[in-house]
């Protein structure tokens, strides 16, 4: 049973993994928009630390999987899809980040420390991550 057990874990960190980007992409793009009113992939490669042609390369496959829309020379824009990811990011960030914050953490870490976090709880660990930072106790 055990062993059963650690498959299913990693299969879901395997899958929460894989789908990191398109969250952390998004969320990028929102949070960018909300601060320049437009996201280009300058903006994007200079945030994340990489190449011009990487951000190309993950902005075309969102586009394709419906979070964004992109045309040359032009803006990179979430659509309904992308805003309701970016949407549902920046709640479960926001939530680890008051939880970091309950249990004692300081503010710098609880920033680093919540960008990884978010991306693999379930939704019972969130609810009660959310428990603890609303009231403050464990």
């Amino acid at each position: 049973m055990p062993e059963r057990h650690a498959t299913k874990a990693h299969t879901r960190t395997r899958r929460d993994h894989a789908f990191e980007t398109a969250e952390d992409y998004v969320e990028a793009v929102a949070d960018v928009v909300d601060d320049r009113s437009e996201c280009r992939v300058r903006d994007l490669a200079e945030r994340f630390g990489v190449s011009h042609v990487t951000v190309v390369r993950i902005v075309r496959r969102l586009a394709g999987e419906g979070y964004l829309t992109t045309e040359p020379y032009r803006p990179i824009e979430l659509t309904t899809k992308g805003k309701r990811l970016a949407r549902r990011c920046r709640e479960r960030h926001e939530v680890v980040f008051r939880f970091l914050l309950a249990i004692g953490l300081d503010e710098r870490v609880a920033a680093v420390d919540s960008e990884g976090i978010e991306h693999h709880l379930s939704p019972q660990t969130l609810a009660r991550f959310r428990e603890i930072a609303e009231s403050g106790r464990l």
